[in-house]
């Protein structure tokens, strides 16, 4: 994202089920040790990948579209940016604790006028260290400010870092941009014009689904968030438009379709 100032959150979500009340979460009040998952995934970002229970709306996506196999997804502690990420040691704890299926990064810094570079290294590591934790490294570019043009500038950034270190690269920015296109008066921006609405993270959960699957979102069925059911079926065909135009696991070739399980692993909480 954009290089700003946001109120740091020191919280690790650990995140089941749908979207809606977590009256029927079988994780909660549940101690993480007895939680067993065949797919894990751990996300590491700030307020854009914990805005409207997105973790938990890529969950229950990963659910529904992976029959027969439990998920079990997490958030990292705080809001960062991932050059703080890696010099986070609760962080690194939980990364370090178990073996991940897979690791969703957000939160790169990028200059917003364009004019400025900043590091790439640390994203890079980070990538190194979601290997050897045995996960599947996906990167998770921001979609753009509203009325700025800068999908490509964002998608092309973490491109690079996917090419010094593999990773698939969802094609967020490009699901927004065909939405807009698509539907013009769906709002996905909230009143900043950085942040998304509900049916904005959808969408990006929708894209990570993709790419973490390399299934195409299409035939998924609706999940409860708010979002009209109606609106969902636009959106996964935009997500499946999307995904096509710009293959999500490109940039990570080596990696087969599918995603490793760890039966024995356990989910973590803080």
């Amino acid at each position: 994202m954009a290089l700003k100032t946001y109120i740091a959150a020191a919280l690790l979500a650990v995140l089941g089920g749908g979207c809606g009340s977590t009256a029927n979460d079988p994780w909660v009040g549940t101690p993480p040790s007895e939680l067993p998952a065949d797919v894990t995934v751990l996300m590491m970002g700030n307020s854009h990948t914990s805005y409207n229970e997105l973790p938990r709306q890529l969950d229950a996506l990963l659910r529904a579209g992976l029959a027969g196999r439990s998920v079990a997804t997490a958030e990292a502690p705080g809001w960062m940016f991932l050059d703080q990420r890696l010099a986070d040691a609760p962080s690194m704890q939980l990364m370090d604790s178990r073996r991940w299926s897979v690791v969703v990064l957000q939160a790169q810094k990028y200059s917003s006028s364009g004019q400025f570079s900043y590091s790439t290294r640390e994203a890079e590591e980070l990538i190194r260290k979601a290997r050897r934790a045995g996960a599947l490294p996906v990167l998770f570019p921001e979609w753009p400010r509203r009325g700025i043009a800068e999908t490509q500038r964002i998608y092309a950034l973490h491109v690079g870092i996917a090419r010094a270190e593999p990773a698939c690269v969802a094609p967020i920015g490009q699901a927004w941009d065909l939405a807009a296109q698509r539907l013009p008066n769906l709002a996905l921006h909230a009143a900043d014009g950085n942040h998304a609405l509900t049916a904005g993270s959808y969408l990006a959960a929708l894209m990570l689904y993709a790419t973490v699957t390399g299934a195409s979102p299409l035939n998924l069925p609706d999940v409860d968030n708010g979002v009209e059911p109606a609106v969902q079926a636009q959106l996964r065909q935009v997500a499946a438009d999307a995904a096509q135009a710009t293959p999500p696991r490109q940039h990570c070739p080596n990696d087969p379709p599918g995603l490793p399980s760890h039966p024995s692993a356990t989910a973590v909480a803080r």
